[in-house]
């Protein structure tokens, strides 16, 4: 098994990683939104030629993927972040510098 690679501090998910994770959430969303809006307009106004599972796919699908593009654009949108924001995350990522207590019996010599 290789190592793990090693980075130098926390890394965050690419913006690849937040397109792909904002369509599988709008996707789902989608979905699920599209299985009820079809099931409810299969019971109102009836399935027609295509047949009730080919008419509430089609309700699902169409649903799912307009929620998943618009989600995942959004996702990656929202996570843009400017150079000063990362930075200053950076900074605050880091160890803390601790300097040294002086004694209170040290005085510098007089000349």
């Amino acid at each position: 098994m290789p190592p793990v690679p090693t980075t130098r501090g926390p890394q965050g998910p690419s913006t690849v990683d937040k397109l792909k994770m904002g369509a599988m959430m709008g996707g789902t969303v989608g979905v699920i939104i599209g299985f009820i809006f079809g099931t409810v307009n299969i019971f109102r106004y009836g399935a027609g030629q295509n047949g009730i599972m080919r008419t509430l796919g089609q309700y699902m699908l169409g649903s799912g993927a307009t929620f998943g593009f618009f989600m995942s654009i959004g996702s990656v949108i929202r996570s843009d972040a400017s150079p000063i924001a990362v930075e200053a995350f950076a900074r605050a990522q880091r160890r803390p510098f601790i300097m040294p207590s002086q004694s209170s019996t040290y005085r510098p010599r007089s000349q």
